[in-house]
């Protein structure tokens, strides 16, 4: 359920970035195609976050609590004071799966060519 009509933010974004990408990218050069290919990626990245509905920052919620930490900079304390050094492989599985979901949304691309 959602309070708002359609088109949801999900379709708006996708369509400002196709509209972007299928029309005005061709029609320009120079720094103002550069700032369009940006806008692009910018809403492609935004239509991934969306798609997420949450669950990538709930799972990272969920790492950070399983660890015992509230949030990025109480486990990055943790960890710049050695307070984590029982705990290494646990501490290293939580931020690498943190950082496969930024990934995911920030450019999968990166994740396709490590695999």
């Amino acid at each position: 359920m959602t309070l708002h009509d359609v088109p949801t933010a999900q379709e708006l974004v996708e369509a400002v970035r196709e509209f972007l990408s299928d029309s005005v990218l061709d029609a320009t050069d120079g720094t103002v195609r550069f700032h369009t290919r940006v806008a692009i990626n910018v809403l492609a990245m935004v239509e991934r976050e969306l798609a997420a509905e949450g669950a990538d920052v709930d799972a990272h919620a969920a790492r950070l609590a399983a660890l015992g930490y509230a949030d990025d900079a109480e486990l990055a304390e943790a960890i710049r004071t050695g307070a984590t050094a029982d705990r290494n492989d646990e501490v290293r599985a939580a931020v690498a799966a943190s950082v496969v979901a930024k990934l995911r949304v920030a450019n999968p691309a990166y994740l396709e060519e490590t695999s």
